[in-house]
């Protein structure tokens, strides 16, 4: 892969977490939040996302794959992803991931499909993307935040007010990382407290 230039797209992070840094139980996310789930869908829309096989089979079938984005999914065994390099690819490594979500970026135009509720189309850009979502889980964060060419200079977290017990965490951001608030607490329509915040270095 070739250096950082002006034409490589910005690697960015995103997930929601509880305070204490849960963000899964048994595959699952612990608790339901549309205003969350919005956010992420903006936010993602028209960039190619990297996430490990746990996280892809963490969405619900009838949401795979995300709609409108390239999904990149890595696993030791790319033959069990169905893949169809339209919408779903399968590497076996981050860097393999990331070196082909670089390239999509550059080459937009390919990827649509219905957005989440089986409406109407999302369209794909036409234009080179300026981003890419590495969404999950801590192990392909902790991997993007080290990589030495392009690694994490962002990160969305959003933060959901609940005393939860689980079994995945968020990785911890270190003193490198500058907090920037996008939304300071609020309440859901599900009446769960929550905040979003932007980490950035």
């Amino acid at each position: 892969m070739s250096a950082r230039g002006t034409s490589a797209p910005v690697v960015g992070g995103i997930w929601a977490q509880s305070p204490d840094g849960v963000i899964g139980v048994d595959g699952g996310i612990p608790w339901h939040l549309p205003e969350d789930l919005k956010f992420f869908a903006r936010t993602t829309i028209g960039h190619p996302v990297v996430m490990g096989r746990r996280t892809w089979e963490s969405f619900p079938e009838r949401f795979r794959p995300l709609p409108g984005r390239a999904n990149i999914v890595i696993t030791s065994r790319p033959e069990s992803i169905p893949a169809d390099g339209e919408r779903v690819w399968a590497v076996d490594s981050y860097d393999a991931a990331l070196r082909l979500a670089v390239k999509l970026a550059a080459h937009p135009g390919h990827v649509t499909g219905a957005d989440n509720d089986g409406g109407s189309v999302v369209p794909a850009p036409t234009e080179p993307v300026r981003e890419v979502w590495v969404i999950g889980g801590p192990g392909v964060w902790r991997e993007a935040a080290e990589h030495a060419e392009l690694p994490l200079t962002r990160v969305l977290v959003t933060t959901v007010d609940l005393d939860v017990a689980g079994d995945t965490r968020a990785p911890a951001l270190d003193g490198t990382w500058t907090r920037h608030e996008v939304r300071d607490w609020e309440r859901s329509a599900k009446g769960t407290r929550f905040r979003i915040d932007e980490y950035v270095r």
